[in-house]
């Protein structure tokens, strides 16, 4: 699904990304794991295709294309979701309003008729079961006013409505308490099918008590250098990041 193969990216001169490569196959989760300023973001934004990265070297393709041949926009209609650290408001537009467009901007990129409004809500009320997400949060603008928590949840309603073959959560975890944590990983659990893939990026080994990841994988100085199973996130929890370096 996902080939990255000896990625280099900068954010000015400063090299971030040294060389990476990883695979992710349909119906994997992995979890991306490393100390802060490794790249872990960095890896995110540019298969978002974030224009402030520059991509110097390497390749990713997706499904067989060339991620750099495609927009951000076509990314994300190709199946890509990106939920990203710090979620953005968006003032005066109703979260209804943006997941309707979003949904069918998609179905006309794939040759698809937009959804009615009554199949819309239909499908708006059951994606909001998986994660809790009231009708009174539903109707506010955009992550406007919401805490860490209901950001988080709005994020993970936002993927069961777009269906993507392959969701990276930047940190999903960061800032949630136990119950918020709870919430969202169910959600995301929920949310996994043969034909779609999981990445998630985060610190801490709390995380994947609830997100069982298939691979951890350890990034360092821009690269993954280590890569095994659920027993490598408790070993990292034990050991802290300072072993990876000898």
């Amino acid at each position: 699904m996902l080939t990255i193969k000896n990625l280099h990216a900068n954010i000015g001169e400063k090299e971030i990304l040294k060389g990476l490569n990883l695979q992710v196959n349909a119906g994997e989760v992995h979890a991306i794991m490393g100390p802060n300023g490794t790249g872990k973001s960095t890896l995110a934004s540019v298969i978002a295709g974030r224009e402030k990265f520059t991509v110097t070297q390497g390749r990713i393709t997706f499904n067989g294309k060339n991620l750099f041949d495609l927009s951000v926009e076509e990314r994300a209609a190709e199946g890509i979701f990106i939920g990203f650290q710090y979620p953005v408001e968006i003032p005066g537009v109703s979260i209804a309003n943006f997941m309707r467009t979003a949904v069918n901007e998609q179905r006309k990129y794939r040759g698809l008729d937009p959804m009615s409004i009554f199949e819309f809500q239909a499908m708006m009320e059951d994606k909001q079961k998986i994660v809790e997400l009231t009708d009174k949060l539903a109707g506010r603008s955009v992550n406007e006013g919401f805490s860490g928590g209901e950001k988080k949840k709005n994020e993970i309603f936002q993927m069961a409505m777009l269906e993507p073959k392959l969701a990276i959560l930047d940190e999903t975890d960061s800032g949630l308490d136990i119950d918020a944590l709870r919430i969202v990983a169910n959600g995301v659990n929920k949310l996994k099918r043969p034909d779609n893939a999981t990445v998630v990026i985060t610190h801490y080994q709390r995380l994947l008590d609830y997100i069982v990841p298939d691979f951890v994988h350890i990034m360092y100085d821009g690269k993954i250098v280590k890569t095994g199973d659920k027993t490598l996130a408790l070993e990292l929890e034990e050991k802290g990041y300072d072993w990876i370096k000898s």
